[in-house]
């Protein structure tokens, strides 16, 4: 190793509301220092583990995967205490998933992610621990002078971390660390342990204190006046290798040894093969055999209704060779056992008369999915490819999002629990951002700013949820706001320090419909999360990373509409009248006279008033129309809507770049609207 120093206490932006660095700057802050290894050690959370790991690997930096972990005090405290853990290996990676899940799946009585002693030497094999300096129970001790304790306290982590235990000392400027420092050096020696110089490492530069403050201070909901509050450090930046060395010149071993650590520490998350869960078919098949014939059946079903037409050996001829040619793509590239899991557990929600939704997405698109009844749509019919859901140059994981009556989603979700096992099967994490308007107005209040005056500077942020701009996209867009900044002091600290906070993760929360599941324990993969008012627990990586641990992420979206629906079927059966969803006809005309009319608040998709403008232009009389209106009401297509109504109404007439287009813009008046239109 190049550098004389490795940072070993870090916190990124993952110690959420506590930790300002991203990891992307992370890797550029080693790069400028020539600092070949770097640990985080978020708090009580292995949250960034993939992407840091990932992102290290890129730019040839050794990630050492680490955590700052609650550990119940050997004496009640008010506080709790943490340590440090490393993981040497694989094995000890492990361990650290154990620990950092069970801190969660069991907290303590406080309801505080926390483990207990004992629970800490079970999984302690492969892991390095550092004693937490003022933060640590060692720490708490000396501050009470109880060197016997303290000494006691040493002796059971050595035992437990036999030659993997550190002595860890910070110079923060800090009056309690002055205060232990001292008998801290004298038990390490006494003990043989070495000493392991780090620094609070929270945000990048030491010009940053000030951003770092106020965040600080929005976790805790305080101003920067408040004398009440916890406050930050300026010395919690990124120092240099030759600060660091400088700041312990007279424990060079206590610098020496951070190098020891990262050497020790071998072991570095790789993205995964994805892993299904295990599904094993009741007729004892194997899963190709199984969905070849589950898909013929269903198929020889749905075929039923074409039986009195003329050409139905035509019809029929076209859709088996769809369905044989989909077929053999899903065996080719091993998704026989996807299909079957979705399938299952559609078919088991039907099964109870939980409303499904009858497909969205690509996967409305697969003629085996409409076979084995995980869609309700025809895509011959519709003119859907298969291609789009699954192909051999599709990198990632076929994904099905299937829509669940809202009030009934969970009782599906706790079917697929109960057939993987509880243990197998978790909800995904995402995590709020501060962004541009919410940061302005957090560090408004934290700077005691008046409510009237910051609400006024946040309402000069565009507002668009589809693409939500930056502060600097702000600036960069509203002459008003460049001048308030330029000729108001205290406007210009608020957006300084809030661009300096924007895009930081605030708070943990669930994925709307993300659940994974898996055919092992998900702890001995992934680490876990839980809150108080959770049910089940969460993945500690969130969506864009949880494929690279190996897991598959199953949609259960909840669906409002769905249940609206099914209470309308459930009232009209007091008159009589049995229908379900499947069975309300596509072309009835008093629906399309409704529409036409602009009848349709309530109506999922097109209750908006700029959806409502473009339905009284357009007066569908088609279930087409509706597919384009939904398809062309986004940014970008909306440019055509006009050209549509225009050619649909004869006001101008249809245009074909080429004759050889008209079969396939016919439909949509030869506007180019659906992918499927792009491909052909």
């Amino acid at each position: 190793m190049t550098a004389n120093f490795i940072h070993l206490r870090l916190h990124s932006a993952y110690s959420l509301a506590e930790g300002a660095i991203k990891i992307e700057k992370l890797i550029k802050l080693c790069e400028e220092n020539k600092m070949p290894a770097v640990a985080v050690t978020d708090t009580n959370n292995l949250f960034g583990a993939i992407e840091f790991s990932i992102k290290c690997a890129d730019h040839g930096i050794q990630p050492i995967i680490a955590c700052q972990l609650n550990v119940k005090h050997v004496k009640e405290l008010n506080r709790p205490t943490s340590v440090l853990l490393y993981a040497k290996n694989k094995n000890g990676y492990h361990n650290l998933i154990q620990l950092v899940s069970n801190a969660y799946l069991s907290p303590s009585s406080e309801n505080r992610p926390e483990v207990s002693l004992d629970l800490l030497s079970q999984y302690s094999d492969d892991l390095l621990l550092a004693t937490g300096g003022i933060y640590g129970s060692l720490g708490a001790l000396l501050l009470e002078n109880d060197l016997n304790g303290a000494k006691e306290y040493l002796n059971f982590l050595s035992e437990h971390f036999n030659g993997r235990l550190y002595v860890e000392l910070s110079r923060h400027n800090n009056e309690f660390e002055n205060r232990i420092e001292e008998n801290a050096i004298s038990l390490a020696y006494d003990l043989n342990l070495p000493l392991l110089a780090t620094n609070n490492v929270c945000f990048s530069h030491s010009e940053d204190f000030s951003a770092h403050d106020a965040l600080i201070c929005v976790n805790q909901g305080r101003t920067i006046y408040d004398s009440e509050r916890e406050t930050s450090s300026p010395e919690f930046y990124f120092k240099t290798p030759e600060k660091m060395t400088s700041l312990f010149d007279d424990l060079p071993e206590a610098i020496e040894n951070t190098l020891n650590v990262a050497r020790r520490c071998a072991f570095m998350l790789e993205v995964q093969k994805p892993r299904l869960p295990i599904f094993k078919p009741e007729s004892g098949k194997s899963q190709d055999d199984e969905l070849w014939n589950i898909a013929h059946k269903g198929l020889e079903e749905k075929l039923e209704k074409f039986k009195d037409k003329e050409n139905y050996a035509e019809i029929r001829a076209e859709y088996i060779e769809r369905l044989e040619y989909e077929l053999n793509m899903i065996k080719k590239m091993g998704f026989s056992g996807y299909f079957l899991i979705v399938s299952d557990y559609v078919n088991w929600a039907k099964s109870q008369n939980i409303p499904v939704g009858p497909g969205r997405g690509s996967g409305a698109g697969s003629i085996v999915a409409w076979a084995i009844k995980i869609t309700d749509i025809d895509p011959i019919r519709f003119k859907l490819f298969f291609e789009r859901f699954l192909n051999p140059d599709r990198v990632s994981m076929p994904d099905f999002d299937v829509d669940f009556c809202q009030e009934r989603r969970d009782e599906v979700i706790s079917y697929v629990q109960r057939k993987y096992g509880y243990q197998s099967v978790a909800q995904i994490i995402t995590f709020g951002k501060l962004q541009a308007k919410a940061v302005i107005r957090d560090v408004g209040r934290v700077l005691a700013m008046p409510y009237n005056f910051v609400d006024r500077i946040a309402k000069m942020i565009p507002f668009n949820p589809a693409n939500p701009p930056t502060l600097q996209d702000a600036i960069d867009s509203e002459p008003a706001l460049r001048d308030l900044i330029n000729n108001d002091p205290q406007v210009k600290t608020l957006v300084e320090i809030a661009q300096k906070l924007e895009g930081l993760y605030r708070h943990p929360g669930v994925h709307a419909a993300g659940v994974v599941i898996s055919d092992q324990n998900l702890q001995d993969i992934v680490p876990l999360y839980k809150d108080a008012k959770s049910t089940m627990p969460v993945t500690q990586f969130s969506m864009k990373h949880i494929e690279s641990a190996s897991l598959i992420k199953f949609d259960f979206l909840g669906l409002k509409t769905l249940t609206v629906i099914q209470k309308a079927l459930d009232l009209i059966k007091n008159e009589g009248i049995n229908l379900t969803a499947q069975e309300i006809p596509l072309d009835d005309k008093k629906t399309f006279d409704l529409l036409k009319k602009v009848n349709c608040v309530g109506v999922f998709q097109i209750e908006s008033g700029g959806m409502r403008d473009v339905l009284k232009k357009m007066r569908p009389d088609r279930v087409e129309d509706l597919i384009a209106l939904v398809a062309l009401y986004r940014p970008g297509p909306m440019d055509d809507i006009p050209k549509y109504i225009a050619c649909k109404h004869g006001i101008e007439p249809i245009a074909y770049l080429h004759e050889k287009l008209k079969p396939i813009l016919e439909e949509t008046y030869g506007v180019m609207v659906y992918q499927e239109q792009v491909m052909q």
